[in-house]
């Protein structure tokens, strides 16, 4: 005959038995192969971060971390299925300012990205520059607002797409400075470069990266800053856009998240391994080629980032009026 003290006892174990599993099992992590999900092409600036990162936790913890692309909507494919995905860590998303963009930019997604992923850790963060071609008669920011202003509507800016950092990028530029500029938006930011160039469009904030340099430096294209707050150290002899309009900030970073309610030792165990990737000086060389700089935090410092970047994008996207629906 069961006691009452036997009946209570069995009723906390019974209770108690799906937590002690959990915990288990993110103790054991991971004891099969991990994916990391991407919303870019295979070989582009996403992909190749996301494979540095892949190859570091694989070695780490002698468990494969699989990058799986999944093309569409500016990286919405990708994180709908992550976020749908189960809660148990094996399924991770590669993420960037796409993502905090997207947030607004779409007004019918099917997930809400502060609601139902968790940060994990950031990894690299990037400036765009802003160029202009070396036609134009302007040599610095204040020069470009000034003529600007002088020719209302008559400049045209260049982007990679609707709804792009690049554009994003711009478009927080017209927000700041009130200057009228018309977007002329391209299939991906290699097509602007010919009429760049030519000077057919007039300007255009696009990722700092080795073939954007060689056109400043062979004299067709001239920088006139970097995006980020201060000047950025690979290219010290440009100035930082702030240094005339104080407060413009546009990064570019990539971080990983995981679908909510992933156990926390699951969380804080990847998040310890991201940072000491990010320690890494084989790992740090790797985001140096794409032009970053290491950005560890912890998963609630990248949480904090994220729900600031989607605020600050939202703010440009309904003064700019976009929408991708």
């Amino acid at each position: 005959m069961l006691t009452r003290r036997k009946t209570l006892q069995l009723a906390a174990s019974a209770v108690a038995m799906p937590f002690v599993s959990h915990m288990a099992s993110a103790q054991a992590y991971p004891n099969r192969p991990v994916r990391l999900l991407v919303g870019f092409t295979a070989g582009g600036g996403t992909d190749v971060a996301a494979r540095v990162m892949a190859e570091w936790l694989s070695q780490q913890f002698r468990q494969q971390f699989i990058v799986e692309n999944r093309l569409g909507q500016a990286g919405n494919i990708a994180n709908a299925a992550a976020a749908q995905a189960a809660a148990d860590g094996y399924t991770l998303l590669f993420t960037g300012p796409n993502s905090t963009i997207s947030a607004s930019l779409y007004k019918k997604l099917p997930y809400d990205l502060l609601r139902d992923f968790v940060p994990v850790g950031g990894m690299m963060r990037f400036p765009n520059v802003m160029i202009v071609p070396a036609t134009l008669p302007v040599k610095s920011v204040r020069e470009f607002i000034d003529y600007a202003k002088a020719n209302p509507g008559q400049l045209s800016m260049a982007s990679s797409g609707v709804g792009s950092s690049v554009h994003l990028s711009g478009e927080l530029f017209k927000f700041m400075t009130k200057i009228d500029m018309v977007h002329v938006p391209y299939r991906g930011g290699a097509a602007a470069y010919p009429d760049l160039i030519s000077g057919k469009v007039h300007v255009m904030f696009d990722n700092l990266s080795g073939p954007v340099l060689e056109l400043v430096n062979s004299g067709q294209l001239r920088a006139l800053g970097v995006t980020t707050k201060t000047r950025w150290a690979a290219t010290p002899e440009v100035p930082a856009v702030a240094e005339t309009m104080p407060g413009y900030d546009a990064i570019i970073w990539y971080g990983i998240c995981a679908p909510k309610n992933t156990p926390t030792q699951i969380i804080s165990v990847l998040n310890r391994q991201i940072n000491a990737a990010l320690k890494d000086q084989k790992v740090v060389a790797r985001i140096a080629e794409g032009g970053g700089v290491p950005m560890p935090t912890s998963p609630s410092e990248f949480g904090e980032f994220i729900k600031a970047d989607v605020q600050k994008w939202r703010t440009v996207i309904e003064f700019a009026g976009i929408s991708a629906d």
